[in-house]
């Protein structure tokens, strides 16, 4: 049995999820607040940040790990293209969407308006909301232009590319921090994504005091 530690607004937490779910990977989840810093969890992961995957023989953090460990342990469904040049554009992606975009976009508009809250960090930084909301712009137009090339982000198939892009937007659409009116493409994708059995998890979660919008676990927006 797998235990996974996480959060369920932690977009790396989502991320690990959704392959779980993929593969049909039966998992106990246990719900970390991380930033309390407890020591039994401190123990797993020094560093003190969700996910953790433990099993009894061997114990797992950051997100990009686990899921090339997940995926080379259960390689159906395969979420890498066995292509090389294909399987290289993914874990670019991967990349784009686990720094640039969460350093950009997610840290600015959640990370401000919602988990300093939960943490007792304080108010939102105007400026950083501000960014974010400018640069949240400037990634759905580049998942725009990918889209409008590929039926998925990375290719022709759906891969890691896509789980990582949608464990970000997920967050943000908890928030209503997407402006799905204007990017048709981009909401096209993600009415597949959040269609799939994969994802019921996903919306189904509930943060206390913080209730998600009406339209968040709705599949036709």
């Amino acid at each position: 049995m797998y235990r996974l530690y996480h959060y369920p607004l932690s977009p790396f937490s989502r991320k690990v999820r959704l392959v779980l779910a993929e593969k049909s990977i039966e998992v106990e989840l246990i719900e970390e607040c991380y930033w309390e810093a407890r020591p039994e969890f401190l123990r797993m992961n020094p560093s003190g940040k969700v996910p953790v995957l433990k099993t009894d023989t061997i114990t797992l953090s950051d997100s990009v790990a686990i899921c090339e460990y997940l995926n080379d342990l259960h390689p159906e469904p395969a979420l890498f293209p066995t292509d090389i040049e294909r399987r290289a554009e993914t874990r670019r992606l991967v990349a784009w969407f686990d720094d640039k975009f969460y350093r950009e976009v997610t840290l600015n508009l959640l990370g401000e308006r919602l988990l300093k809250k939960v943490m007792g960090q304080g108010y939102p930084e105007s400026k950083n909301v501000k960014a974010g909301a400018k640069s949240i712009r400037y990634h759905l137009n580049y998942m725009t232009y990918l889209l409008d090339r590929r039926r998925w982000l990375a290719g022709d198939r759906l891969s890691m590319a896509d789980f990582s892009a949608a464990a970000q937007i997920s967050c943000l659409d908890y928030i209503s921090d997407v402006d799905w009116n204007s990017y048709d493409l981009v909401k096209d994708w993600y009415a597949k994504i959040k269609s799939r059995p994969a994802f019921r998890s996903l919306l189904a979660d509930q943060l206390p005091g913080f209730p998600q919008p009406a339209h968040y676990a709705d599949l036709d927006f």
